[in-house]
């Protein structure tokens, strides 16, 4: 058997390396000097996507919306151990609300033959309704909160979910097929310098709404649905209280707590 994956990855603020700002309208981070990474949950997807297709062969394609420095996130899976890398990249692009983007891929998704499509679970933004929507707009099964993959055959799947509780839910689903992963799946490998080396001047494509046959007023800030008007830390409420210093420290203060309170 061999399976053609495509994995969806971004490029995202790294929370380890930035202290976030608002930006002056206070609808946005201030992103100007901010450091980026991989979304964390898309290395999973990744991952998965390596081992089935070293298990079963086949490729695996990486592909991002973006700018030109999305180009950074391709080269770092490549050099995990994806195949093929393609940057959708148009100032048209710019400002695209969740389903620009899943249009985007949608229009790129429809020009390959793919068995099997991955994304993170969710990315920076926490919305974690890209997956879905592409799979909507694809007519395809969808699977969110994957955590564990099986093959059954050229034409099925099985696969788990992380459910509420701790529990796990099994799902046979026909390919091809959309699935969100779930950090945990598996373990990423380790990018090294020779991995990162040997992909520096690999050519990657780079698609704008041209290519894509998208009309650029369709996506975009133009065809955004959805704005973000604000951003805000909440009010403490009522009876909340932060706990502070050193991590032993508040385990200490939060037993203490639980058990004048009757929680153990």
């Amino acid at each position: 058997m061999i399976i053609e994956i495509l994995v969806c990855v971004k490029l995202v603020p790294d929370t380890s390396e930035n202290e976030f700002e608002l930006n002056g309208a206070g609808n946005d981070l201030d992103r100007d000097d901010l450091v980026y990474s991989v979304n964390e949950w898309d290395n999973y997807a990744v991952e998965e996507a390596i081992q089935m297709v070293d298990n079963l062969g086949g490729s695996v394609t990486v592909i991002t919306v973006g700018d030109d420095e999305s180009e950074e996130v391709l080269r770092r899976e490549m050099a995990m151990g994806a195949n093929n890398g393609v940057l959708l990249s148009d100032d048209a692009f710019e400002g695209s609300d969740g389903k620009g983007v899943a249009s985007i891929l949608k229009a790129e998704i429809e020009k390959g033959s793919y068995d099997l499509i991955l994304s993170g679970a969710q990315a920076d933004e926490g919305a974690g309704q890209v997956g879905g929507m592409v799979a909507a707009m694809l007519d395809y099964p969808y699977a969110s909160l994957v955590n564990k993959i099986d093959v059954i055959d050229d034409k099925k799947i099985n696969v788990g979910r992380e459910i509420e509780g701790g529990n796990q839910e099994m799902n046979e689903i026909q390919l091809p097929c959309v699935l969100s992963i779930q950090t945990g799946i598996n373990e990423p490998r380790y990018v090294g310098i020779r991995g990162i080396r040997k992909v520096a001047k690999v050519e990657i494509p780079v698609k704008g709404a041209s290519d894509l046959g998208l009309d650029a007023g369709s996506v975009g800030d133009a065809g955004a649905k959805t704005r973000r008007v604000d951003y805000f830390v909440p009010d403490m409420g009522d009876g909340a209280e932060m706990l502070e210093g050193s991590t032993d420290e508040i385990i200490v203060k939060l037993i203490e707590k639980l058990k004048a309170n009757g929680g153990l």
